[in-house]
């Protein structure tokens, strides 16, 4: 603002400097010409009449000739487009209408406006500061410098583990118009979270059905061709041969529905479920059921705990899987330890906020310390042919972490051998959800 000023007074100083020397031929022309006049009527020459009349229209010609001569006055300089600022009412209006979290950059890469639905994504971002101090992504960055070197769109795409694995699209848009000054940027993302997972989805069911299923289908294929052949005629084998097939179609069954259901929750993981549950209520239905289960093992379930109601945000037919699982495993691979006790109690979670934990315990033969860190993985059996003797899958608890996982929960596994195992399922209470924006 200040050269501007500056400018003006030195083109006023120019200006000036040039008619200066035309006042002074003017003067003096005017001066010239009283004198003349005077003279005349000092000799009688004139009338004093006359003297003045010509004086004044020698006076007025010069005048009007020095006013025809001078330069038009320099026209007012029009208003130029304002550069994008922060708070502009315009840009956060636009903002706030679109569907996709949107940030608008300014020539300097400095943020001028962003939606609540972009704060969601990079919440450090800050109106005023520079988008690389609040995304801290290298390829959006470059993109968001191509867009503006090239005048065209450009994208990028980009992961986040935090909080929970997402993949986001990102499109770099230089604005230009008539409202801004060239540089301002939209940077619009796109979630492709959905899109990936179902890949992934596809993927990792050929691949474990492909590798689970070979044993049962091998299975069935050779008492097919056993039936066919020295066994035609035997009612006996053909029965016990039979009985063996139905097991095995049944875990297959078993199988690919947990591989399904695996799926299912893997495809909703960045998808906080938003009902209200309690806890104590599931567990209740859920020991019930298993009674029958309980009774033919020769296993006591008792549930002891709180009284008051445990509230979670949490999906009830996936929170029923949960402790199905645990509860199945307990009374299958525990059985020998003749009691199962489920606790649910209260604790301060890893975060500080208060938590709802349900404990399933058994008095089993316990599990070994190298096996721990790894029976949430797919598939991983401490004995296989027990497993499969049982009929699992090798999936519960895999299960169980994923839907855990999608509660914002975890589940922790504390055991020793010959003292029997304990899983616990944590899961934040309704108001800690809340405040963590579930």
């Amino acid at each position: 603002m200040t050269r501007r000023v500056t400018a003006t007074h030195d083109s006023g100083r120019l200006r000036a400097s040039r008619w200066l020397p035309g006042l002074k031929r003017t003067r003096l022309v005017l001066a010239a010409a009283a004198v003349a006049f005077a003279a005349l009527w000092a000799l009688g020459a004139i009338a004093p009449a006359t003297a003045v009349a010509g004086f004044a229209l020698v006076a007025a010609a010069i005048l009007i000739a020095t006013a025809k001569s001078q330069p038009a006055p320099a026209p007012l300089p029009k208003d130029e487009p304002s550069a994008p600022r922060v708070g502009d009412p315009l840009i956060e209006a636009m903002l706030a209408a679109l569907p996709d979290p949107v940030v608008a950059l300014d020539h300097r890469g400095d943020v001028v406006a962003l939606n609540a639905r972009a704060a969601a994504i990079a919440p450090a971002l800050r109106p005023g500061e520079s988008v690389s101090l609040g995304l801290r992504v290298p390829e959006v960055l470059d993109a968001i410098r191509q867009a503006r070197a090239s005048g065209g769109a450009q994208r990028a795409e980009f992961f986040q583990r935090v909080p929970l694995d997402r993949w986001y699209e990102a499109i770099a848009t230089p604005i230009q118009g008539a409202s801004f000054k060239p540089g301002l940027v939209l940077l619009a993302f796109h979630d492709l979270t959905p899109l990936r997972r179902v890949e992934e989805m596809r993927a990792d069911f050929v691949a474990n059905a492909s590798h689970e299923l070979r044993t049962p289908l091998a299975a069935l294929s050779g008492f097919i061709d056993t039936l066919r052949g020295s066994a035609r005629e035997d009612p006996v084998a053909r029965e016990r041969f039979l009985e063996i097939m139905q097991a095995q179609a049944d875990r297959m069954a078993r199988l690919i529905d947990d591989l399904l259901s695996l799926s299912r929750i893997e495809l909703n993981a960045h998808l906080r479920p938003d009902s209200e549950v309690d806890l104590g209520a599931i567990v209740r239905q859920v020991a019930d059921t298993l009674q029958t289960l309980a009774r033919d093992r020769g296993v006591e379930v008792k549930t002891m705990g709180i009284a008051n109601p445990l509230v979670v945000l949490g999906d009830r037919d996936e929170l029923i899987r949960v402790f199905e699982n645990l509860v199945e495993n307990a009374l299958k691979y525990a059985a020998s330890g003749k009691r199962v006790e489920i606790a649910l109690s209260l604790g301060e979670g890893v975060d500080g906020n208060e938590e709802a934990r349900v404990a399933v315990r058994d008095h089993g033969p316990g599990i070994a310390p190298e096996h721990l860190p790894r029976l949430t993985e797919r598939f991983y059996r401490v004995d296989v042919s027990e497993s499969r003797a049982q009929g699992g899958t090798g999936l519960g608890l895999a299960l169980v972490k994923h839907i855990l996982n999608r509660h914002g929960g975890r589940l922790t596994i504390e055991s020793v051998p010959g003292q029997g195992a304990t899983f616990t399922a944590h899961l934040p209470m309704v108001e800690a959800a809340a405040r963590g924006g579930v």
